[in-house]
């Protein structure tokens, strides 16, 4: 019987304490394949824990990432933007925050984690935060992004991904804008990288989450939620079968 139990995770970057949740069966022997999870620009929040939990349940360890700091807890769509947008605006920052997350979901001793197995994924702010993940080289066997944006300052970068991308997207998401698609597109051919991009008629941003709803704008679809995990989970077990 499965049994999600959720930990705190406490790491340090730069001396300064972060401050992830780790979602695992605490009932299953053995080791399980680890996922990075980037939750949405609200941070570490009872929703994010919620989906960890739900990724959890289908055999994975889940750590949710801190991106912002012990602290910092948004609580309103400003402070959210105030967290964010330092991290957006210098992406080694970013990529710093997310590989120390990374790290921790390695060397965490709560859970037995299968370091051959282990994968990336994100929404919104977060599938941004999975693919400058992927592009600064982690050994992760694949990235997911759900609702994401998808530019980079530095597109020669995805020379050093290593595992598949898999990007899921609202084709009437009004907050990526159109002209990142063939960019990305055309970064990832460029690399020769294993990518996909699943795009979902009349779905807008936050598609995954239950409180979006903003009409037109960010709104949770139920249907096109259930498609893209399901195209997740499928892609999961295709890398972690080797």
């Amino acid at each position: 019987m499965t049994q999600i139990t959720v930990r705190s995770v406490v790491y340090q970057i730069d001396g300064q304490p972060y401050e992830g949740l780790l979602a695992f069966d605490a009932a299953h022997q053995g080791a399980l394949p680890g996922l990075l999870m980037a939750p949405n620009w609200m941070g570490v929040s009872a929703g994010a824990q919620k989906l960890a939990e739900s990724v959890a349940a289908k055999g994975y360890v889940v750590l949710v990432a801190d991106l912002y700091g012990q602290s910092v807890r948004p609580s309103d769509a400003d402070q959210a933007g105030a967290a964010m947008m330092p991290l957006k605006n210098d992406r080694g920052l970013l990529r710093q925050r997310m590989q120390a997350a990374f790290s921790a979901l390695q060397s965490q001793t709560e859970a037995a984690v299968d370091t051959t197995r282990l994968a990336t994924f994100g929404f919104c702010f977060g599938g941004c935060c999975v693919l400058e993940l992927a592009r600064s080289g982690a050994p992760v066997k694949a990235a997911a992004s759900f609702h994401g944006t998808l530019d980079t300052p530095e597109p020669a970068d995805a020379q050093n991904i290593k595992g598949s991308v898999l990007v899921l997207h609202g084709a009437a998401d009004p907050l990526v804008a159109k002209e990142q698609l063939p960019a990305f597109e055309a970064e990832m051919n460029a690399a020769g990288v294993d990518w996909q991009l699943v795009s979902y008629g009349g779905a807008v941003h936050s598609f995954t989450d239950p409180q979006a709803n903003v009409p037109g704008k960010m709104m949770y679809d139920a249907k096109t939620s259930a498609r893209a995990f399901a195209t997740l989970y499928y892609l999961l077990d295709e890398v972690f079968q080797n």
